[in-house]
């Protein structure tokens, strides 16, 4: 009788356990654990992280609300052993299934990739890089390698070309070469039948707009006059008349701290001084805007051969049709820049 009793007391005590056990289980996977203020959060895995990584990230900033249950069934369905980095959205009120699949897998969410403003092609990389899993002399090797850029159809001066400024969904752990794939894309999308006709008209070629354009960007900030000043430097290359773009020169020598351009300077050995060579430049000399890009394609046509800065240094400038008007213009200009002593 006592064996019997014994055994009723087991059965009950093991059923419950087996209850409460399956109960847990079902919590653990199924009810929610992911508990953010917002409806969604980003969260970042960086290349070579481990389980321990994650574990602390998820506990520091306050996204699970039961670690244990998380490490739990991550060890159970082996993600401790396959730590994907990247970028992962995590909604609110996810249960521990879906956010630990979601990992598992390396789902990622896409990211914003925007950058503007570049000088130079190590500019271009570092910002780039900012954004992803690789560095900056990662992204550079591959935007210096001559063969890289060939194979988009550029030469290692044209390259920057390729890279217009705008928003890029991109992963963060993509490689260089995905990212340039993914850019090129673009750029060939930019340059459709509209503007291609435009550029020809120009007898310019894509590139060569855009280090026309990279000049004009140089030369204003107000993209109001910047068809004008398009229009000055496309009226002189027509007439083989040299640029004389004092942008030209600053990058030349790589002294971005002028703010006068002297006789001295206009000495340097360097095809990209305009001064000293007709023509366009063997490549841009900033990363142009797309407002610039436009001012080149759709230039404002007149008889100016010549700008200058406005004395009254608006940051607009003073058109002339003859190099006597333009000489008057640019004595006003010198003599405004004595009075602020602005010699160099």
């Amino acid at each position: 009788m006592k064996n019997k009793n014994f055994l009723a007391v087991g059965l009950i005590i093991g059923s419950m356990l087996v209850s409460s056990f399956s109960f847990y289980f079902w919590q653990v996977v199924y009810t929610p654990n992911i508990l953010i203020d917002k409806e969604d959060l980003v969260f970042n895995i960086p290349t070579g992280a481990n389980f321990k990584y994650v574990q602390n990230s998820l506990y520091d900033l306050g996204i699970v609300n039961d670690l244990v249950s998380f490490s739990f069934l991550s060890k159970l369905k082996r993600y401790d052993q396959s730590i994907k980095p990247g970028s992962y959205l995590l909604q609110a009120d996810m249960s521990n299934r879906d956010a630990i699949n979601m990992l598992r897998s390396g789902d990622q969410v896409p990211i914003k990739l925007t950058y503007s403003n570049a000088r130079s092609l190590e500019d271009l990389a570092a910002k780039i890089a900012g954004y992803l899993a690789f560095d900056s002399a990662a992204m550079m090797s591959s935007l210096s390698n001559s063969e890289v850029a060939s194979s988009y159809g550029f030469t290692k001066e044209t390259f920057m070309c390729m890279f217009l400024p705008n928003t890029y969904e991109v992963y963060i752990t993509d490689q260089p070469v995905v990212v340039l794939d993914r850019i090129y894309s673009a750029y060939k999308i930019f340059w459709n039948q509209e503007r291609m006709a435009k550029a020809e008209a120009l007898n310019l070629n894509p590139e060569e707009v855009i280090v026309l354009a990279s000049i004009v960007d140089a030369e204003t900030n107000q993209m109001d006059e910047a068809p004008t000043v398009a229009g000055v430097y496309i009226n002189r290359l027509n007439k083989n008349i040299k640029l004389q773009a004092d942008p030209t020169l600053i990058f030349a020598l790589g002294d971005y701290t002028i703010k006068r351009v002297l006789y001295e300077h206009m000495q340097v050995n360097s095809p990209y001084n305009t001064y000293k060579y007709a023509g366009l430049p063997p490549g841009p000399i900033n990363l142009p805007s797309i407002a610039a890009i436009e001012a080149v394609l759709n230039y404002e046509k007149s008889d100016y051969l010549y700008f200058c800065a406005n004395p009254n240094f608006t940051g607009n400038h003073i058109f002339a049709r003859t190099l006597s008007q333009h000489n008057k213009n640019a004595r006003l200009l010198h003599l405004a820049l004595n009075k602020k002593k602005i010699y160099k």
